[in-house]
């Protein structure tokens, strides 16, 4: 299977509104959020920094995730609206998805911030190197400093 990253600009993808009815289905908002904040234009993904990618399967929008500005901390972003479909998690395009947007922060600041939702969603990112910003654990942190080096995904084609 081959898995490709795109840059999400100008508009959202037709196949955005099947990963809402998907996410709905499980319980999670934030892709209708998504859809609404980049419809009313409060989140285009615009300002330094911020970006939002979607993972393709062929031509079938698999997940999407997105970075913006964390307003919370100085020099940090923040991983948002991070989302994969049921039917294609496990293959490793969630991993893809997130170190895709870590490849393209290390130029833009020196941490990332994620606000996991859930316990399954909380290991997800601490497999990636996020810890614990704060006692209660909702919010996870990495230091850019920390993410391994590597080939940067965006844009880039894999297969698995």
């Amino acid at each position: 299977m081959s898995v490709d990253i795109r840059v999400i600009r100008d508009r959202l993808p037709r196949e955005i509104a099947d990963l809402e009815s998907g996410a709905r289905r499980e319980g999670h908002l934030h892709i209708a959020r998504l859809i609404d904040e980049w419809s009313a234009g409060h989140i285009r993904f615009e300002r330094s920094g911020e970006r939002l990618f979607g993972a393709y399967v062929g031509e079938a929008l698999a997940g999407v995730g997105g970075m913006t500005v964390e307003l919370a901390l100085s020099q940090a972003l923040r991983m948002r609206r991070f989302y994969v479909r049921p039917e294609m998690r496990g293959h490793g395009i969630g991993r893809l998805l997130a170190l895709a947007l870590l490849n393209h922060a290390r130029d833009f600041c020196s941490v990332v911030t994620v606000h996991p939702g859930n316990p399954g969603a909380a290991k997800f990112w601490e497999a990636l190197g996020f810890r614990p910003h704060a006692p209660d654990g909702d919010i996870l942190c990495l230091e850019i400093a920390h993410i391994p080096s590597g080939r940067d995904v965006s844009g880039s084609f894999f297969t698995f």
